[in-house]
């Protein structure tokens, strides 16, 4: 197959520097330009210094038509602006990964590019809206639970992220000095992800109306998602596991595991790691991602892939930053 040409708009921040870096390396892949605004004529590695040595491209304020993929990576209401002010050419497929197009409604024609709820419509689909990281680490924790009919309660969640989950803007909760050593809730019973992780539950179980109790919290760490969950089920742990197992089984990706997980194992990687524990009648549900990756610009590259008939994991199998 030929090398497919990609486009990247809004690069200069933490998802556009991994979607480099990734694409960089994808062996079916090319990046052809890389939009910046405030950059443009800079060398990438300027302002992604891990890029020195692999690339000589510079950020441009232009937009070429000659790619097959774009890729959105500004900020969350900006990506809906963009594509109202420029006009593309109708067969380049598009790939958001702002929170602009997650929520399915009759003013757009994206696909909730989560893979492993849609990965058939993803297939077909023009516009791919990425999923969010909180969303998707939540989301891979309670599916097999709602296709199974057994979300019957509140669930209640609690997740925490690394510092880059924040983006690269410079705030007062960003700050190193701010940051390290430290902790806290932030947007509790209200994040934005609670949207689209109720819409995608309610794809696969319609009757599930119960409140989903979600506290974010700030980490002092860089990058990650641990969510941990739980929720009554009246099934044995065994029967649970099966079913885990049995809906991840087509999914590369996503791995249930008999042990407590923890980030060291998916950091740097696009793998999502399930464990499950019950405690009487409670299930506990660990799910535990790469922000940047499985929860951005790997998922991003992910939904690239399906859309053009590519392998599913090219370009992205990554080796965990363990040591």
């Amino acid at each position: 197959m030929r090398t497919l040409k990609a486009g990247i708009v809004g690069g200069a921040g933490y998802t556009g520097g991994e979607l480099i870096r990734l694409l960089l390396h994808h062996p079916q892949a090319e990046i052809t330009f890389v939009h910046s605004q405030s950059n443009a004529g800079n060398p990438l590695s300027q302002v992604h210094s891990d890029l020195l040595g692999e690339t000589d491209l510079l950020f441009t304020d232009s937009l070429s038509q000659d790619i097959d993929v774009l890729f959105l990576c500004t900020g969350h209401g900006t990506s809906r602006t963009f594509l109202q002010k420029n006009t593309l050419d109708p067969r380049i497929r598009i790939i958001d990964l702002s929170q602009d197009f997650r929520i399915t409604d009759p003013s757009h024609s994206f696909i909730y590019g989560l893979p492993e709820l849609n990965r058939s419509r993803i297939r077909e689909a023009h516009h791919v809206a990425n999923p969010g990281c909180f969303a998707t680490a939540i989301q891979l924790g309670l599916l097999p639970l709602a296709h199974q009919q057994w979300l019957r309660q509140e669930v209640h969640i609690q997740a925490i992220t690394g510092s880059t989950g924040a983006g690269q803007q410079l705030t007062e909760t960003s700050h190193f000095s701010w940051r390290n050593n430290n902790v806290s809730v932030y947007k509790p019973f209200q994040h934005q992800h609670l949207r689209e992780i109720g819409q995608s539950l309610r794809t696969l179980q319609n009757s599930f109306e119960k409140r989903i109790h979600f506290i974010p919290i700030r980490g002092n760490f860089t990058r990650g998602i641990l969510a941990s969950m739980y929720t009554p089920i009246a099934k044995p742990l065994s029967q649970i596991q099966e079913v885990y197992e049995q809906f991840y089984a087509s999914a590369p990706f996503v791995f249930v595991s008999q042990e407590n997980p923890h980030l060291k194992q998916v950091v740097n990687t696009n793998k999502a790691i399930v464990y499950l524990e019950k405690h009487d009648d409670m299930l506990l549900i660990v799910s535990i991602i790469d922000n940047l990756l499985k929860g951005a610009s790997g998922q991003a590259v992910q939904n690239m892939n399906i859309l053009f008939g590519l392998e599913e994991t090219a370009g992205l199998q990554l080796k965990a930053a363990y040591f």
